[in-house]
């Protein structure tokens, strides 16, 4: 009795989780963009979709363990995430005495966070799907060649302890969505799907220098680097590694 009891409160919890978590998010207009590596320069089509306004919070992520407890840090399948999964928490289910309730979750494997998106009937965004999100600034839908966008990223490279800070603290982009840049890395569906290897980066930037440290570079320059050091971090992942500044976001089909 009392485990029927347990499982109906669960069920009734995780309905409302789920439901909590569906209106936060917003409606991306499909199209076509031309990823910077991995595809040749071919364009990719995008279907229309909803995504999170914000990555997903710590508190957001204590609730989805309280519902589901097998993603506990005490109990987690080792095959499904490494040693350092939610190291910082002091406990099974309490933060860090540092960790923000409302800062983004990070700890987490490729595992946990695709659990997590399921368990609310949504999905990891596709790297194109990310990429496409993430390559707008404030005003313009494809800010990838002007300065000061690629500027900001390469700067956010260099400040520590980003993931620290509280979801919505950098700039909302033209889609209505935050934090894609500036405050996390974040994991997709494919994450290594795209391999970046030495000659990879000559397939979009002819001017080898750019790689090499040279002191003088452009828009596009700047543009490429950013864009490889996003390729580089996913293609040295595996599903079930984890990073204190490597969160995630969910992502759902228009017509679901």
């Amino acid at each position: 009795m009392k485990s029927t009891i347990r499982l109906a409160c669960i069920a009734l919890f995780a309905l409302s989780f789920q439901a909590a978590s569906q209106s936060n998010m917003v409606f991306i207009k499909g199209g076509s963009y031309t990823p910077l590596y991995g595809r040749d320069s071919m364009q990719v089509a995008i279907e229309d979709f909803y995504m999170d306004t914000y990555p997903v919070t710590n508190e957001a992520y204590v609730a989805f363990i309280q519902a589901y407890p097998e993603w506990k840090r005490s109990r987690v399948i080792k095959l499904f995430a490494d040693g350092n999964y939610l190291r910082k928490w002091a406990t099974d289910k309490t933060l860090g005495t540092e960790q923000s309730a409302t800062a983004a979750i990070t700890g987490i494997s490729w595992f946990a966070a695709n659990a997590y998106c399921e368990c609310q009937g949504k999905r990891l965004p596709s790297i194109d799907e990310w990429e496409y999100v993430a390559m707008a600034n404030e005003s313009l839908p494809d800010a990838r060649f002007t300065e000061n966008y690629n500027a900001y990223i390469l700067s956010w490279y260099e400040k520590p302890h980003t993931s620290n800070n509280d979801v919505g603290s950098t700039f909302k982009n033209y889609w209505g969505v935050y934090d894609l840049h500036g405050l996390v890395w974040e994991w997709t569906s494919d994450f290594n799907s795209v391999l970046i290897s030495g000659e990879s980066r000559k397939d979009v930037d002819n001017d080898a220098n750019l790689f090499c440290g040279k002191a003088a570079i452009g828009a596009n320059d700047l543009m490429n680097y950013a864009a490889f050091m996003r390729y580089a971090i996913r293609s040295s992942l595996k599903a079930r590694y984890t990073m204190n500044n490597l969160g995630f976001r969910c992502v759902k089909n228009a017509n679901d």
